[in-house]
């Protein structure tokens, strides 16, 4: 197997979690974080949607983080964004950051909305 380098170009990966936090770009930040390649931004929580609405036109997918457990997200969330137009794909937050990490490196336009671990 041959290993690849991953580069981010401009863009700033998630470097690491844990209890409480999540440390993006070498800076850490407490509780649940709206991530995208243009940085860090604050959410209130699964009930906070207007965060990921705003994401409308810059990214085409949201990973929902679900914190250390996968869980299944509101059917009224989940329709709220796909019918904007943002599609929205919920796994653990472990999962979800590394899932965001490989695809921003990609170039792709991702974001991630993380709950803590």
């Amino acid at each position: 197997m041959q290993m690849h380098e991953i580069s981010f170009s401009h863009a700033t990966p998630i470097d690491g979690y844990g209890p409480g936090f999540f440390r993006v770009g070498g800076t850490v930040f407490q509780g649940p974080i709206c991530v995208t390649e243009t940085g860090v931004r604050s959410w209130g929580g699964l009930d906070d949607t207007q965060p990921l609405l705003d994401l409308l036109g810059e990214v085409d997918v949201i990973f929902l983080g679900t914190g250390t457990e996968i869980a299944h997200i509101s059917a009224t969330l989940r329709s709220t964004l796909e019918e904007a137009g943002i599609g929205v794909e919920t796994m653990n937050s472990p999962a979800a950051c590394r899932t965001f990490n490989v695809l921003l490196s990609e170039g792709r336009r991702v974001a991630v909305a993380l709950l803590p671990v």
